[in-house]
């Protein structure tokens, strides 16, 4: 296991209490911090790198030299306010508000642990001001707060970092017009303007144009600079104040990857041979020690040509693995184990599947178009694209957008499969959604990040709601399959025999086992599969995840002499109640696992379809899902806290 190092805060406190010239500080500062975030981001196994480095010594220059924050407190109603609405940046944050003692070092050390640091940006974090990860919504929020200072008569300016690639996003063009229009003059907006999105330049997936030119169309003061020079930093800022009858904003030119030589663009997209690689994802121990070793060796020799002593480094341990065998998703993050490692997964990701399944489609399908949001790697559709380049769609960061668009080519005839994460795809472009579908054309969406795993990136990227939504549309089929397999299946039947519009969910990582289906399994409208036998209970389920959890949960209660019949479940809103009646037999009791709320999920679905055949009468029915907000960490603890887990389901049903 590779050694990792910490900064310490007394290294920050002696650096900041130094006979320094003010820019050789922030330099050392921000160094500091980029050096701390690497070390956790790699301590956690996963996290945003690219855009953590690029902002630094932006919000460097905010909290150490600008704002009033540290010094009044975040209590203190005149405070100045910061925070990011992109959010991929908050492994740098966190880094910077651990150095100036805001965060202890306990929380740094568990990020994207249990009882650590989210992901992603939560209010519940001290220092954090507020929530982000799902992109365009933070300068309307900054709006608001800044609203409200003037209105209640505080002072302090709030400051909002947003990402270029996020003013793809709608919404901050409504919020553009608005804050002129009412006035908010103490607002600040800063663009990280890195020129590079989750893995392909900005510029390749949906050019902004000149940011500057369009604030300035709105009616913002509008200023460009480099981000990475605290002189031209220091002069907007005073330009600024004497600004006092609109909102400012500054478009900072940075580098993703920012000090670590190997992660910068454009030699990071070279490396990749146009594609940046550093976005997501911890590095590798080599990459992570080069790395590392680049910051410090720069730190170091900037100590000694200002006659201070060497930076002194702390050894942290390493994070805790808690099975014997460390399972990962596409994320780099682990996957649930339930405490128990029965085999090695040795199965296909859903994901990966759904992939090239759309690709074998194609073939024989020429209407067969396919959107993406920026999210071509993650989603699998990658392949697709160089395939079929003149039937790939990229939208950019533009849910809403997209799946409009996507109902103006079903209208003209095509068969659009849009593709996002599903807390993005189905709760923002929910109205567009429900209007595509009033058209009665055919479309197939997409939803992958659907669940509770991973838990990591925190309630942001947590989709829990996405069935209940689509659910109440009445020509739209939900379907999540539980392994590759299946997922080919599902991907066929939306494409060649569905006549209603089709929702896939798909997790993004594996089970920790391989879901065997029976051999002669085929999938068929409204009908699941028994995948396990017993005669005390029957549990229904669906998804590579929680299918693991059920059947460990099997595993454990036939070892106490208690039969559980597990049904794997694909259909989330068509249930054949012949088929139903027939699976549950004479059980007296009924459960139900959610990979989502335990409202308006399958569970729902069943008992509505039970009661009205009244076949609920003198049986137990209870639904486990994912009660109120979702829990963040290493899968395993996210399942754990939820009582989701193999082991937990057995206790409650037992009991």
């Amino acid at each position: 296991m590779v050694e990792i190092k910490l900064i310490p805060r007394e290294e920050f406190n002696r650096v900041r209490m130094a006979a320094l010239d003010k820019y050789v500080r922030l330099e050392l500062l921000a160094d500091m911090c980029r050096a701390n975030a690497l070390a956790a981001v790699k301590r956690a196994g996963s996290g945003h790198l690219g855009s953590s480095l690029s902002a630094m010594d932006i919000i460097t220059w905010l909290y150490f030299e600008e704002m009033n924050t540290l010094d009044l407190g975040y209590d203190d109603p005149n405070r100045d306010i910061y925070f990011s609405s992109k959010g991929h940046d908050v492994p740098g944050l966190y880094s910077l508000l651990y150095a100036a003692g805001v965060l202890p070092e306990e929380k740094l050390l568990k990020l994207r642990r249990f009882g650590g640091l989210d992901g992603h940006p939560n209010a519940d974090t001290p220092g954090i001001e507020a929530s982000s990860g799902s992109l365009g919504m933070g300068l309307s929020k900054a709006r608001g707060m800044a609203w409200a200072k003037r209105h209640g008569g505080y002072g302090g300016r709030v400051f909002v970092m947003l990402g270029d690639g996020e003013l793809q996003e709608g919404q901050n063009y409504e919020a553009l017009q608005s804050a002129v229009h009412q006035g908010v003059s103490n607002l600040i907006a800063i663009v990280d303007h890195n020129k590079v999105q989750s893995d392909k330049p900005v510029q390749e997936i949906l050019d902004i144009g000149d940011p500057v030119q369009k604030f300035r169309c709105f009616g913002w003061h509008a200023v460009r600079c480099n981000g990475h020079d605290f002189r031209e930093i220091e002069r907007v800022m005073q330009e600024f104040a004497t600004v006092q009858d609109r909102p400012k904003v500054l478009v900072a030119d940075t580098l993703k990857g920012r000090g670590v030589s190997f992660m910068e663009h454009p030699r990071a997209l070279k490396d990749g041979k146009g594609y940046y690689r550093w976005h997501a994802g911890a590095p590798d121990d080599e990459s992570y020690l080069a790395g590392h070793r680049e910051i410090v060796e720069r730190i170091q020799a900037k100590l000694a040509e200002n006659g201070l002593a060497p930076l002194l480094l702390k050894s942290v341990e390493p994070a805790p693995r808690t099975a014997s065998l460390v399972i990962r998703n596409a994320l780099g993050e682990p996957v649930s184990q339930g405490g128990v490692i029965r085999t090695k997964v040795t199965d296909e990701y859903v994901v990966e599947a759904y992939g090239k399944a759309l690709v074998a489609a194609a073939e024989r399908r020429p209407d067969l178009v396919v959107l993406d949001a920026d999210l071509a790697a993650d989603c699998r559709i990658r392949e697709f694209e160089l395939t079929y380049p003149d039937r790939f769609i990229q939208n950019g960061i533009a849910e809403q957008d997209m799946v409009s668009m996507a109902g103006g080519l079903a209208r003209m005839g095509l068969l659009p499969v849009v593709n996002s994460f599903a807390n993005f795809l189905v709760s923002r472009g929910n109205e567009q959604i429900y209007n595509n579908a009033s058209e009665r054309t055919k479309i197939i969406y997409a939803c992958h990040y659907a669940g509770l795993i991973p838990a990591g990136p925190g309630k942001s990227h947590q989709s829990l709601r996405d069935i209940s939504l689509l659910a109440a549309l009445p020509n739209m089929i939900i379907i999540q399959p539980c392994n590759a397999d299946e997922t080919r299946m599902v991907v066929d039947y939306c494409i060649d025999e569905a006549e209603e519009n089709c929702a896939i969910r798909l997790a993004i990582g594996p089970s920790p086992r391989r879901i065997e289906l029976p051999e002669d399994y085929a999938l068929q409208f409204g009908r699941g599969a028994v995948l396990a036998e017993g005669d005390d209970a029957i549990l229904f389920a669906y998804g590579p995840v929680m299918m693991h959890e059920a059947l460990l949960a099997h595993e454990l209660l036939t070892e106490q002499g208690f039969g559980l019949r597990v049904v794997n479940m694909p259909w989330l809103n068509r249930i054949d109640a012949d088929w139903l009646l027939d699976v549950i037999g004479e059980r007296p009791a009924i459960y139900v696992l959610e990979d989502h709320a335990p409202v308006g999920g399958l569970g729902d679905r069943l008992r509505e379809t039970l009661t009205a055949q009244g076949a609920l009468a003198h049986r137990a029915f209870q639904i486990f899902g994912v009660e109120g907000y979702p829990a963040f960490g290493a899968p395993w603890e996210a399942l754990q806290y939820h009582a989701l887990d193999g082991a937990s389901l057995a206790r409650r049903m037992r009991k």
